[in-house]
């Protein structure tokens, strides 16, 4: 009887240190999750108001640089750059407040630098291209410009990539470096233009009434500038046709509405004058045997 009871107190010291421990367990797993939830909301809390701070800074930023007139490829480039800057910045103070170690976090980055620089290169150097591009400025947004097999204006350049609207209304990314390493035409930089026309007559017309002609339209256009001149002379004789090329100057904003207005209006006073646009012609003689 002694034994058993001996057994039993054993049996019940037991259970209760088993209980102790699964009491300890259970107070710091609580202990845990309270942490780790207070720590999450902080975290989220930091993020959205990081995220609200971010985009009151970006709103400031960008009054700023609009009441000081900087332009407006700056504009677009510096506020590309800020943004990217601040959410790193907004991101590392939410993986801190996680109770992750910034020093660790950055000491992680830094020896993972050299394997991110040599993956992201093509970018890095994008990057360095748009502050070429920049710098010597062969264009700025509003610009109408070629590159790459791409012609379009340009709509804003970033970062990494020079964003182009083309006229049927599509967006085309172009990278940076891309850009400042390529051949770059740009069709706004100068004030003029000059418009160039050749046109094919048929053989037999007298050339000076097509000439006398050509000179009264283009006097009759006023959005043609009178210097340079207009310039208007035989291009080639031609298999089938006498072709004539016309040359003028206009305002660069006025390049396309004259170009197309002079077609239209060179198709009907020829046709008014006679003065025949030749068909491709094939003579065939005959031998005699």
């Amino acid at each position: 009887m002694f034994s058993l009871l001996i057994n039993y107190a054993v049996s019940t010291d037991v259970t209760q240190v088993e209980l102790t421990k699964l009491q300890r367990v259970l107070e710091q797993l609580v202990d845990f999750g309270v942490t780790a939830g207070g720590r999450l909301l902080s975290a989220l809390l930091i993020f959205i108001i990081g995220r609200f701070i971010i985009s009151f800074l970006r709103k400031i930023l960008a009054r700023l640089m609009v009441r000081r007139k900087v332009d407006l490829s700056i504009q677009s480039f510096v506020k590309s750059l800020v943004n990217i800057l601040l959410t790193v910045l907004l991101m590392i103070a939410v993986i801190g407040k996680l109770g992750v170690e910034t020093t660790s976090f950055a000491a992680l980055l830094a020896s993972a630098g050299v394997a991110i620089g040599m993956a992201l290169s093509g970018n890095l150097q994008n990057f360095a291209g748009g502050l070429i591009v920049l710098l010597l400025r062969p264009y700025k947004v509003g610009d109408v410009i070629e590159s790459q097999g791409v012609s379009g204006t340009v709509r804003e350049i970033q970062i990494f990539h020079t964003i182009l609207v083309t006229a049927d209304n599509k967006l085309v990314f172009i990278p940076n470096g891309s850009l400042s390493s390529g051949v770059i035409t740009n069709y706004s930089r100068e004030n003029t233009r000059r418009i160039e026309w050749v046109i094919g007559v048929e053989y037999g017309v007298d050339y000076s009434k097509v000439e006398d002609t050509v000179n009264r339209i283009v006097g009759s256009e006023k959005r043609i500038l009178e210097t340079p001149a207009p310039f208007v002379a035989v291009n080639a004789l031609d298999a089938s046709s006498v072709n004539l090329i016309i040359r003028v100057w206009v305002k660069s904003s006025d390049y396309w509405d004259v170009y197309f207005d002079m077609n239209k209006t060179i198709y009907s006073v020829f046709n008014e004058e006679g003065i025949e646009f030749p068909f491709p012609q094939l003579t065939i003689h005959n031998a005699k045997a």
